[in-house]
């Protein structure tokens, strides 16, 4: 009991998470001010925002509801959940259970849910227009998303298990570095910048436009929730990629490595492009992104 405790709030669960998570945030941020021609924040930085996140009031809206409250807390669990996952199989692929690829993919829709949910509590009229750009979004990146992981599961024999794929990988080397596999692996980088809500597809917060979008009515502790929500995810979807696509050898300083180049790569996205309408969010992911995963799907079928 004591050790499943451990595994959830601990390591690899929830406080790593967070303390990764906030890191490569300001790992982000640094790279940003230097590409900007600026110092950027010190290490602690994030930490010192969620710590007077934490002290400041929480001011509810006249006409939130109690869902207001509860939305954040939902997208918590559900990466404490996904982060204990990820980390139990990169540690032991032995310690999977079957099916739990699955599990994640579900998991990982709950936080842009939990943003709907609480933008729609909160009655106001910009976070409304965030929670429909939010919710259009998903509709956009998840069917491209799945349709690349499913490339991945037919290059693994059908397999739907963490362990079982990072055997194959073992075994017949990562599957980035097959036809299939690449090509899966680039759609996949596209489909979490918008779940990560970066630049170019942060059309739901939008500061410039509607103030913060989905988060404008939040303050204080919800806020900071939300704050350690984005953290997470930018811990552990660069993690499920390296899991999925970069699984050969994955010894400590293997995965620190493949860890800050893929966080690179997110932020170099994040710099380099102007933010897409919502318009042209969709046009594109239902376009170039889909068909590139369909590609991969009929490519791994043929075992290419």
């Amino acid at each position: 009991m004591l050790n499943i405790i451990f595994n959830y709030l601990i390591f690899p669960g929830f406080l790593f998470s967070v303390c990764i998570g906030l890191i490569a945030g300001w790992f982000d941020r640094k790279v940003t001010a230097r590409l900007q021609w600026r110092k950027g924040p010190p290490w602690y930085q994030n930490f010192a925002d969620i710590l007077k996140l934490l002290g400041k009031e929480t001011i509810l809206p006249s006409s939130a509801k109690l869902t207001f409250l509860l939305a954040p807390c939902l997208g918590l669990a559900s990466l404490v959940l996904v982060a204990t996952i990820l980390g139990r199989n990169i540690i032991s692929p032995s310690q999977g259970f079957s099916g739990d690829l699955v599990v994640v993919l579900y998991l990982l829709v709950i936080p842009a849910i939990s943003l709907i949910l609480g933008a729609s509590a909160s009655r106001n009229p910009l976070a409304s227009v965030g929670a429909s750009r939010e919710m259009k979004l998903i509709l956009a990146y998840e069917l491209p998303f799945i349709l690349s992981i499913i490339a991945i599961i037919i290059k693994s024999g059908g397999a739907i298990q963490f362990g079982t794929i990072l055997n194959h990988q073992a075994l017949f080397g990562s599957n980035i570095f097959s036809w299939s596999g690449l090509i899966a692996f680039l759609v996949s980088v596209l489909c979490i910048q918008a779940k990560l809500g970066f630049v170019p597809f942060d059309v739901s917060e939008a500061e410039q436009e509607i103030m913060g979008g989905v988060l404008i009515e939040y303050s204080g502790l919800p806020l900071a929730i939300f704050k350690l929500i984005k953290a997470m995810l930018l811990y552990t979807l660069p993690v499920l990629l390296i899991i999925l696509f970069l699984g050969q050898n994955l010894t400590m300083l293997s995965v620190i490595g493949k860890f800050i180049a893929l966080l690179i790569v997110i932020i170099l996205i994040k710099n380099t492009s102007p933010r897409l309408r919502i318009d042209q969010s969709l046009r594109f992911f239902w376009r170039i992104p889909t068909l590139l995963a369909i590609l991969a799907v009929i490519l791994g079928y043929f075992g290419l």
